[in-house]
């Protein structure tokens, strides 16, 4: 049974109490299972709120429902007599205060077009109050404020819900260490319904062995997604295996999926757009070369874990042999590990920045990389020439050990043409011995202990 459970989002709920406050139209979207009703639910208590959520069915019987609802808020006798047979009347009707809130709006924005109309006929002659337009189709949701609708122009907020951050993970799993939630932020990111979906008594690899190779309720919810915002599924399917096999760069891509390079382009636009895959550039690229130079991953760790470790296995799981599945993740689960602990240690160093625990504040941060050499995370400020160089090892280290990776380091950084600049130099591992010696050498030195402390 999945318990209710509200973690963090006090950035949201403080754009969006403020937006109620002074009445507008309001846009909020994102993946499913994200969390936006209840963000909605939670912003709007103290509000006078008529929330719907809008389904397949008739135009009749939506203004129907509405009606009850709009009666209960109300308690207007006459919506007995004379109830709203039209999305005009209902507006008409609406007290000036309320904060409406229609969930999945792209349902009824499809099946009754008109309402667009509608909404831009209150908003412009009539509406005080609220109007909130929810959804989880992301495509959708944008195509309809965008240029040539009849509510472009007319947003006053446009809210896109991320998955939350590493660091609240915790909240779901008190007695989980610090290394088991970075198994389970591998495994589902940090989306609110997947981290309730998993058992706390059990460990994260128990849970994967139940929810993918036993195909629970996450099994097969990355295609469902997808299904749910696109039409060529096998096209997608078959791109982002091959980001999950490594195959990150665009003629790469083009060669191993035999795509044409302007569809595969398309194709990997849309899958940017909705968040599941990411672009990036060394982050010392120049903005002309960045696109010759840039890769693709996969910025969902759900997608990233489901397509490396259950859609290539997808057919003996399916009658019931998970055998080779489970050695595949058994042996390379720890190897994967290594990339979303760099996305762990990039938001720990962005916190530290926030906070000014660093040597100077960084202006932007990203990987760098150039003929075989690469540097997992580089830190620049371009305007007082400073750059922080940092590795990034998801295994224990001895003080040996740790001084070695860092000499490297040092060799790499001459790489980066940073000539002049000042340059400090970090290490960020699982465990590091004898840190307090390598700090006394004026390295940056953090391991999970410090992500505890925040220090």
């Amino acid at each position: 049974m999945i318990t209710q459970k509200f973690v963090d989002r006090e950035e949201e709920l403080k754009t969006l109490r403020k937006a109620f406050t002074r009445g507008a139209l309001i846009l909020v979207y994102g993946r499913r299972r994200v969390g936006k009703t209840r963000l909605l639910i939670e912003a709007s208590k103290g509000f006078r709120t008529l929330y719907h959520l809008c389904k397949e069915e008739e135009v009749n019987e939506t203004l129907k429902t509405l009606n009850a609802k709009l009666f209960s808020l109300t308690g207007d006798d006459s919506l007995l007599r004379h109830p709203v047979r039209s999305f005009e009347e209902f507006f008409e009707r609406l007290p000036e205060d309320v904060v409406v809130i229609f969930d999945e709006f792209q349902v009824l924005a499809k099946n009754h077009p008109r309402i667009l109309g509608v909404l831009q006929e209150h908003l412009d002659f009539r509406g005080r109050g609220s109007v909130v337009l929810c959804g989880s189709s992301v495509s959708m949701m944008e195509r309809l404020v965008s240029y040539g609708s009849p509510i472009y122009g007319r947003r006053t907020l446009s809210l896109k819900v991320e998955p939350l951050k590493f660091r609240h993970i915790g909240e779901f799993f008190p007695n989980y260490c610090l290394e088991d939630l970075v198994k389970v932020y591998g495994m589902v990111d940090g989306i609110p319904e997947y981290l309730l979906r998993l058992d706390p008594s059990l460990s994260p690899e128990e849970n994967a062995r139940e929810e993918f190779f036993g195909r629970g309720f996450l099994y097969d919810e990355a295609e469902y997604l997808l299904r749910y915002e696109l039409r060529d599924l096998s096209t997608y399917n078959t791109i982002l295996e091959a980001i999950s096999y490594g195959h990150r760069s665009f003629n790469e891509l083009r060669n191993i999926t035999g795509l044409d390079g302007s569809k595969l382009t398309r194709y990997l636009s849309i899958l940017i757009n909705l968040g599941i895959v990411g672009r990036e550039a060394p982050v010392t690229e120049k903005p002309k070369k960045r696109a010759r130079n840039s890769r693709y991953f996969i910025r969902d760790n759900y997608f990233a874990f489901y397509y490396t470790f259950v859609y290539p296995f997808k057919e003996e799981i399916e009658i019931g042999l998970p055998d080779e599945a489970l050695g595949h993740f058994e042996r390379n689960f720890n190897r994967y590990l290594g990339w979303v602990f760099e996305k762990i240690a990039k938001e720990f160093l962005i916190g530290m920045n926030r906070a000014e625990k660093l040597p100077f504040r960084f202006t932007k941060i990203g990987r760098w990389w150039r003929k075989g050499e690469e540097i997992d995370l580089v830190a620049l400020n371009e305007r007082e020439k400073r750059a922080l160089f940092v590795e990034v090892k998801w295994k224990d280290l001895s003080e040996r050990e740790a001084r070695g990776i860092l000499e490297d380091l040092k060799r790499k950084a001459e790489l980066v043409s940073l000539e002049g600049w000042e340059k400090s130099y970090g290490l960020i591992a699982k465990r590091i011995g004898e840190k307090e010696k390598l700090r006394a050498g004026s390295y940056l030195i953090w391991d999970l202990e410090d992500f505890s402390t925040g220090s």
